[in-house]
Protein backbone atom coordinates (compact mmCIF):
# COMPACT_ATOMS: atom_id res chain seq x y z
CA UNK A 1 0.00 0.00 0.00
CA UNK A 2 1.40 3.63 -1.01
CA UNK A 3 0.65 6.48 1.57
CA UNK A 4 1.28 10.01 0.27
CA UNK A 5 2.28 12.98 2.84
CA UNK A 6 2.26 16.01 1.92
CA UNK A 7 4.49 18.38 2.93
CA UNK A 8 3.12 21.87 4.34
CA UNK A 9 6.97 23.39 4.36
CA UNK A 10 5.85 23.93 0.40
CA UNK A 11 2.33 25.46 1.35
CA UNK A 12 1.13 29.08 1.34
CA UNK A 13 1.22 29.72 4.58
CA UNK A 14 -1.32 32.77 4.13
CA UNK A 15 -3.97 29.92 3.18
CA UNK A 16 -2.66 26.96 5.18
CA UNK A 17 -5.98 25.85 6.19
CA UNK A 18 -7.82 25.97 2.75
CA UNK A 19 -4.65 24.23 1.20
CA UNK A 20 -4.46 21.38 3.75
CA UNK A 21 -8.55 20.82 3.41
CA UNK A 22 -7.88 20.13 -0.13
CA UNK A 23 -4.92 17.74 0.47
CA UNK A 24 -6.95 15.45 2.88
CA UNK A 25 -9.76 16.12 0.43
CA UNK A 26 -7.90 14.90 -2.42
CA UNK A 27 -7.32 11.43 -0.07
CA UNK A 28 -3.73 12.95 1.17
CA UNK A 29 -3.00 9.61 3.78
CA UNK A 30 -0.80 11.71 6.32
CA UNK A 31 0.47 15.27 6.41
CA UNK A 32 4.20 15.53 6.99
CA UNK A 33 5.43 19.07 9.05
CA UNK A 34 8.96 19.92 8.91
CA UNK A 35 10.34 21.07 12.80
CA UNK A 36 13.65 22.65 12.06
CA UNK A 37 15.74 24.24 15.24
CA UNK A 38 18.37 26.67 12.97
CA UNK A 39 20.69 23.97 14.71
CA UNK A 40 20.32 20.80 13.50
CA UNK A 41 19.91 22.10 10.00
CA UNK A 42 19.72 25.66 9.42
CA UNK A 43 16.49 26.98 8.74
CA UNK A 44 13.63 27.29 11.68
CA UNK A 45 10.15 26.46 11.00
CA UNK A 46 7.16 25.15 12.49
CA UNK A 47 6.39 24.14 16.01
CA UNK A 48 3.55 23.44 18.84
CA UNK A 49 1.09 25.92 17.84
CA UNK A 50 0.92 24.72 14.77
CA UNK A 51 0.43 21.21 15.25
CA UNK A 52 -2.38 21.95 17.73
CA UNK A 53 -4.22 23.86 15.83
CA UNK A 54 -4.21 21.45 12.66
CA UNK A 55 -4.89 18.49 15.45
CA UNK A 56 -8.03 20.58 16.54
CA UNK A 57 -9.48 21.27 12.87
CA UNK A 58 -8.33 18.18 10.60
CA UNK A 59 -8.78 14.38 10.63
CA UNK A 60 -5.53 13.65 8.54
CA UNK A 61 -2.56 11.69 10.52
CA UNK A 62 0.02 14.23 11.29
CA UNK A 63 3.72 12.67 10.57
CA UNK A 64 6.11 15.01 12.38
CA UNK A 65 9.46 15.21 11.82
CA UNK A 66 11.73 16.82 14.11
CA UNK A 67 14.89 17.93 12.05
CA UNK A 68 16.10 18.98 15.72
CA UNK A 69 19.24 18.53 18.14
CA UNK A 70 18.30 17.07 20.95
CA UNK A 71 15.39 15.50 19.87
CA UNK A 72 14.41 13.87 23.71
CA UNK A 73 14.10 17.19 25.13
CA UNK A 74 10.73 18.32 22.95
CA UNK A 75 9.57 14.68 22.03
CA UNK A 76 7.02 13.93 24.16
CA UNK A 77 5.48 17.57 23.87
CA UNK A 78 4.99 16.82 19.92
CA UNK A 79 3.43 13.81 21.04
CA UNK A 80 1.06 15.43 23.33
CA UNK A 81 0.63 17.85 20.49
CA UNK A 82 -1.00 15.53 18.17
CA UNK A 83 1.81 13.96 16.57
CA UNK A 84 0.68 10.66 14.96
CA UNK A 85 4.27 9.85 13.82
CA UNK A 86 7.17 11.44 15.23
CA UNK A 87 10.73 10.82 13.64
CA UNK A 88 14.01 11.96 14.31
CA UNK A 89 17.36 11.79 13.17
CA UNK A 90 19.99 9.04 14.46
CA UNK A 91 22.64 11.16 14.28
CA UNK A 92 21.56 13.02 17.13
CA UNK A 93 21.06 10.50 19.39
CA UNK A 94 24.07 7.37 20.49
CA UNK A 95 21.37 5.41 21.81
CA UNK A 96 18.00 5.65 20.20
CA UNK A 97 16.08 3.43 21.65
CA UNK A 98 14.98 4.60 24.81
CA UNK A 99 13.28 7.73 23.46
CA UNK A 100 11.91 5.15 20.69
CA UNK A 101 10.27 3.43 23.30
CA UNK A 102 9.34 6.46 24.86
CA UNK A 103 7.58 7.72 22.10
CA UNK A 104 5.86 4.41 21.52
CA UNK A 105 4.45 4.63 25.11
CA UNK A 106 2.48 7.51 24.16
CA UNK A 107 0.46 5.97 21.58
CA UNK A 108 2.76 7.57 18.58
CA UNK A 109 4.37 5.67 16.11
CA UNK A 110 8.15 6.08 16.54
CA UNK A 111 10.44 6.66 13.43
CA UNK A 112 13.88 7.20 12.60
CA UNK A 113 15.63 9.39 9.75
CA UNK A 114 18.84 9.80 8.62
CA UNK A 115 20.59 11.91 6.19
CA UNK A 116 21.54 11.16 2.77
CA UNK A 117 25.48 10.03 3.73
CA UNK A 118 24.23 8.24 7.09
CA UNK A 119 24.84 4.44 6.06
CA UNK A 120 21.61 3.00 5.84
CA UNK A 121 22.96 0.29 7.87
CA UNK A 122 22.69 2.58 11.28
CA UNK A 123 19.07 2.26 11.35
CA UNK A 124 19.14 -1.49 11.22
CA UNK A 125 19.50 -2.75 14.77
CA UNK A 126 16.22 -0.68 15.43
CA UNK A 127 14.13 -2.23 12.53
CA UNK A 128 12.32 -4.58 15.09
CA UNK A 129 10.94 -1.45 17.43
CA UNK A 130 10.27 1.20 14.99
CA UNK A 131 7.67 1.63 12.79
CA UNK A 132 8.94 3.44 9.78
CA UNK A 133 12.03 4.63 8.59
CA UNK A 134 12.37 8.10 6.47
CA UNK A 135 15.23 8.13 4.47
CA UNK A 136 16.22 11.51 3.12
CA UNK A 137 16.81 11.93 -0.55
CA UNK A 138 17.90 15.75 -0.17
CA UNK A 139 19.90 17.34 2.69
CA UNK A 140 17.57 18.21 5.11
CA UNK A 141 16.60 21.48 5.58
CA UNK A 142 15.02 22.99 2.44
CA UNK A 143 12.09 22.39 0.51
CA UNK A 144 12.59 22.58 -3.47
CA UNK A 145 15.74 21.08 -4.28
CA UNK A 146 16.20 17.78 -6.17
CA UNK A 147 16.29 13.92 -5.29
CA UNK A 148 19.80 12.69 -4.85
CA UNK A 149 19.89 9.73 -7.32
CA UNK A 150 21.91 7.20 -5.17
CA UNK A 151 19.65 7.97 -2.03
CA UNK A 152 17.42 5.10 -3.82
CA UNK A 153 20.42 2.24 -3.27
CA UNK A 154 19.66 3.08 0.34
CA UNK A 155 15.76 2.44 0.04
CA UNK A 156 16.65 -0.39 -2.14
CA UNK A 157 18.80 -1.63 0.68
CA UNK A 158 16.68 -0.90 3.46
CA UNK A 159 13.85 -2.74 1.72
CA UNK A 160 16.18 -6.00 1.28
CA UNK A 161 16.48 -5.55 5.12
CA UNK A 162 12.87 -5.50 6.02
CA UNK A 163 11.72 -7.72 3.47
CA UNK A 164 14.74 -10.73 5.11
CA UNK A 165 13.24 -10.12 8.18
CA UNK A 166 9.98 -10.61 7.81
CA UNK A 167 8.62 -6.81 8.05
CA UNK A 168 7.10 -7.29 4.43
CA UNK A 169 4.84 -4.03 5.23
CA UNK A 170 7.58 -1.97 7.32
CA UNK A 171 6.98 1.66 6.06
CA UNK A 172 9.95 3.08 4.34
CA UNK A 173 9.29 7.33 3.75
CA UNK A 174 11.20 9.30 1.57
CA UNK A 175 11.43 13.04 1.47
CA UNK A 176 12.57 15.61 -1.18
CA UNK A 177 12.80 16.26 -4.62
CA UNK A 178 9.70 14.29 -5.53
CA UNK A 179 7.96 15.45 -8.39
CA UNK A 180 5.07 13.73 -10.86
CA UNK A 181 7.87 12.77 -13.30
CA UNK A 182 10.02 10.43 -10.53
CA UNK A 183 7.54 9.40 -7.94
CA UNK A 184 7.55 5.75 -9.98
CA UNK A 185 11.20 5.39 -9.15
CA UNK A 186 11.00 5.74 -5.58
CA UNK A 187 7.77 3.23 -5.22
CA UNK A 188 10.13 0.73 -7.35
CA UNK A 189 12.75 1.64 -5.01
CA UNK A 190 10.84 0.41 -2.10
CA UNK A 191 9.45 3.00 -0.60
CA UNK A 192 5.91 3.58 0.15
CA UNK A 193 5.67 6.58 2.46
CA UNK A 194 6.05 9.43 0.08
CA UNK A 195 6.37 12.71 0.46
CA UNK A 196 5.99 15.43 -1.22
CA UNK A 197 5.50 19.73 -1.22
CA UNK A 198 5.98 22.08 -4.56
CA UNK A 199 4.76 18.71 -6.24
CA UNK A 200 1.47 18.70 -4.62
CA UNK A 201 1.03 22.69 -2.82
CA UNK A 202 2.09 24.31 -5.85
CA UNK A 203 -0.56 22.91 -8.07
CA UNK A 204 -3.93 25.02 -8.53
CA UNK A 205 -5.98 21.81 -7.96
CA UNK A 206 -4.42 20.22 -5.60
CA UNK A 207 -6.65 16.66 -5.55
CA UNK A 208 -6.18 16.59 -8.87
CA UNK A 209 -2.08 16.43 -8.27
CA UNK A 210 -2.84 13.97 -5.36
CA UNK A 211 -4.33 11.46 -7.70
CA UNK A 212 -2.08 11.69 -10.25
CA UNK A 213 0.55 11.38 -7.93
CA UNK A 214 -0.76 8.28 -6.35
CA UNK A 215 -1.06 6.64 -9.79
CA UNK A 216 2.82 7.09 -10.97
CA UNK A 217 3.28 5.97 -7.52
CA UNK A 218 1.12 2.74 -7.70
CA UNK A 219 2.67 2.16 -11.16
CA UNK A 220 6.16 1.93 -10.02
CA UNK A 221 4.89 -0.23 -6.91
CA UNK A 222 3.79 -2.85 -9.17
CA UNK A 223 7.25 -2.76 -12.01
CA UNK A 224 8.90 -3.44 -8.21
CA UNK A 225 6.39 -6.11 -7.64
Amino acid sequence: MIFLSPSILAANFTMLGEQVAAAQRGGADLLHIDVMDGHFVPNISIGFPVIKSLVNHFSIPLDVHLMISNPEKYATRFCDAGADYLTFHIETMKDPAPLIHEIRSRGVHPSLSLRPATPIEAVFPYLDIIDMVLVMTVEPGYGGQSLIPYTLDNVRALRAEADRRGLYDFKIEIDGGVRLENIAKTTQAGANVIVMGTAVFSEHDIPSAIDKLRKEAQRGAEMRG
